[in-house]
């Protein structure tokens, strides 16, 4: 007798994978175009050596008119070594991207001609596509090599915390731009790094901030219902306990569009007009209902 096929979930797990796996190093490339063409459109003819080994490849450019993708070949392939044996295997694969694929565009798209020799705007403009392009490399959970690996071994070798590493060694790229360069150059180098910084933030979490609001009424159910029914918003019972009367209390907590929060507010003082209400801002949400990008 035999025994009936279904289909295997397995196979849709794998495919799953598979299309994550594709997804993370398509981001990761595109990503990389996107630092190496703001590089050489708005960082590098106007010296504006904002932290990373590609400010490195700027001050050496100037000092020694060394091409900057040789230079940070140079730079970052000891560095990917030092990393694989600091670090671990597992580390290395992906941050080949940046240690030997950025460069390679950097290489690439050297002579494309800037559209602007305005220092602010390159600045400007600069941090932007370089934080656009290090968002979608973190977003495909790569690295883009270079002075990232030496934060990581330095975190790994020396306990230093790793936010701190990464900010040391940065700033003492800006502060050679500022005494090989010229200070101007650096000061300008310091709004493209602050810029970069802002734009990973709005890749990594989005543009849309929704709102987390916590509830606490003598009515949950009634409120509840509102949020359920009329809001169609889920909701999460927290159990909770007043602080001075020590009587205990429910907390709703519900997620909610920016759009909703008006709404949200008019339900629940139609339900509990003495329900205390904290709204928040809840810079990512993923799951049912909201953006669901899990890779």
């Amino acid at each position: 007798m035999s025994t009936p096929s279904y289909p295997s979930k397995r196979k849709g797990r794998r495919f799953s994978k598979n299309a994550r796996t594709v997804f993370s190093y398509a981001a990761m490339l595109v990503g990389a175009f996107f630092i190496a063409a703001s590089f050489n459109l708005f960082l590098l003819p106007n010296r504006i050596a904002s932290g990373g080994v590609s400010g490195i490849s700027i001050i050496l450019n100037t000092l020694a008119g060394i091409p900057p993708a040789y230079s940070q070949w140079a730079l970052n392939v000891p560095l990917f070594i030092a990393g694989v044996l600091v670090l671990g295997k597992p580390f290395g694969l992906k941050t080949v991207v940046g240690s030997i694929v950025l460069p390679l565009f950097v290489l690439l798209t050297s002579h494309w001609a800037p559209p602007t020799h305005d220092p602010l705007l390159s600045a400007i403009y600069g941090g932007l596509g370089v934080g656009i392009g290090l968002g979608l490399v973190f977003r495909g959970r790569g690295s883009t090599g270079g002075l990232d690996v030496a934060a990581q071994i330095l975190h790994r070798v020396l306990g230093i915390r790793l936010g701190l590493a990464i900010a040391a060694l940065d700033g003492l790229v800006i502060l050679s731009a500022g005494l090989f360069i010229s200070l101007e150059n650096a000061l300008y180098a310091l709004i493209g790094l602050f810029t970069t910084s802002k734009t990973i933030d709005i890749i990594q979490s989005g543009l849309q901030t929704s709102k987390a609001a916590y509830i606490i009424s003598r009515d949950p159910k009634r409120v509840s219902a509102a949020i359920l029914h009329e809001l169609d918003r889920g909701l999460t019972l927290l159990q909770g306990t007043g602080g001075y009367t020590g009587d205990e209390r429910p907390v709703l907590l519900t997620v909610v569009g920016q759009s909703e929060v008006v709404r949200l507010k008019l339900l629940v003082r139609d339900a509990d007009p003495d329900a205390f209400v904290i709204i928040t801002n809840a810079a990512e949400v993923l799951g049912e209902g909201f953006r669901d990008d899990r890779m």
